[in-house]
């Protein structure tokens, strides 16, 4: 009987939401996710690795990558370049293990127009008051970026309707139970075993 493929887990949202956090304690509890790991021309904050947390890049070579049309999708954000490799997710789902993608909005959009199976989940703060508390609490922001992501992320809000769910990060161990329930659903749904039990019945 033909493998069951995994599933591409799109989780979004303003930055500053906890989208790393969220990532990083869900993989700790599912094993089966993979975490895609993006392509940035931004620069490297304090204690992350190329080609662990992302793979940093120049201009020139992300605008290269475009040009071979090795990404997944892309996004110019607030001054830098961020996409998603496309054959490290392909290999990741054919393989039956889940990938996670991490992205800003611009991205999970792009995302769906070629993946539609994907799932598409949005992580909302709990207001836009702890939002810029989070993004003030890293130190990494000028205060004109800051208001810059706060103009972003009102704006990104907005775009929640064209997401399949919506995950509020109050505590980070609750939103991950509610991201498994999520996961855990769509690999029952009807249409992506449909074929697999075709097999089985013409089998017998």
């Amino acid at each position: 009987m033909e493998k069951e493929k995994g599933l591409l887990i799109v989780l979004s949202g303003p930055a500053g939401v906890g989208k790393g956090t969220v990532c990083s304690a869900l993989r700790k509890h599912d094993t089966n996710i993979q975490y895609s790991v993006s392509a940035t021309t931004r620069a490297p904050r304090k204690g992350e690795v190329d080609g662990v947390n992302y793979f940093f890049k120049s201009r020139e070579q992300f605008e290269a990558m475009i040009e071979k049309e090795e990404l997944l999708e892309w996004a110019e954000y607030v001054g830098n370049y961020y996409g998603t490799p496309i054959q490290y997710v392909r290999d990741t789902i054919d393989s039956g293990k889940d990938i996670i993608l991490e992205i800003e909005v611009q991205g999970a959009l792009k995302v769906r127009e070629r993946f539609p199976e994907g799932v598409f989940i949005f992580l909302m703060p709990p207001s836009l008051a702890e939002l810029r508390s989070r993004i003030v609490g890293r130190g990494t922001e000028t205060e004109e970026v800051i208001n810059k992501r706060m103009n972003v992320a009102k704006e990104e809000i907005e775009m929640m309707k064209k997401y399949d769910y919506v995950v509020e990060n109050d505590e980070v161990e609750l939103a991950v139970e509610r991201i498994k329930a999520i996961v855990i659903a769509e690999h029952c749904k009807r249409e992506r075993l449909i074929e697999k039990y075709h097999q089985l019945v013409e089998v017998e």
